[in-house]
């Protein structure tokens, strides 16, 4: 049974790597991050139906930008992402990957033990995870050092990257 769509408030934020969409709930806390389809309509966005409000969103476009600009290492908004409770563990830990390191699966899979993971469940809850960027699942790479998967696509994961100063313009990721 699908669950009817829960009410947000929002806007699009405008980023050097395209429009992200921020939704946050009636505290203002971060429930989605996204890079949207430029073709898909928006009023209805991962089960949430939402209006407008800027001003809701203007402390995350804030420091938004301010990563972008070089300004920010670390976010500091309330988030309130939907997720199981395995899923909260493992964006939490993607939480502590420090800006400017990258982690395989497997090295994220071994900070979660002893609660019994793998490499394939950490990829999932990266692929899940409702929060780009603040929650830094782009810092998580593949055992070779290559980027994989990244629903914001893989010309972001590495922008972002290279932002951080993990890569060099056209390099494959070191490993740490």
């Amino acid at each position: 049974m699908q669950r009817a769509p829960e009410p947000a408030f929002g806007d699009l934020i405008d980023t050097p790597l395209g429009s992200l969409i921020a939704l946050v709930d009636e505290q203002g806390a971060l429930l989605r991050l996204d890079f949207p389809p430029e073709d898909q309509p928006l009023t209805v966005w991962h089960g949430y139906v939402w209006q407008r409000d800027t001003a809701a969103v203007a402390p995350i476009a804030r420091q938004l930008g301010e990563y972008f600009a070089g300004q920010r290492r670390v976010f500091d908004l309330p988030l309130a992402p939907r997720g199981s409770t395995y899923q909260h563990l493992a964006w939490r830990y993607l939480r502590e990957v420090p800006y400017g390191v990258t982690l395989t699966y497997a090295q994220l899979g071994e900070r979660l033990l002893p609660h019994k993971t793998s490499a394939r469940a950490i990829g999932r809850a990266n692929a899940l995870n409702p929060i780009s960027i603040v929650v830094p699942c782009h810092r998580i790479i593949g055992a070779d050092g290559s980027l994989t998967g990244y629903a914001g696509g893989l010309a972001r994961k590495q922008a972002l990257l290279e932002l951080e100063g993990v890569l060099t313009p056209g390099s494959q990721a070191a490993l740490f």
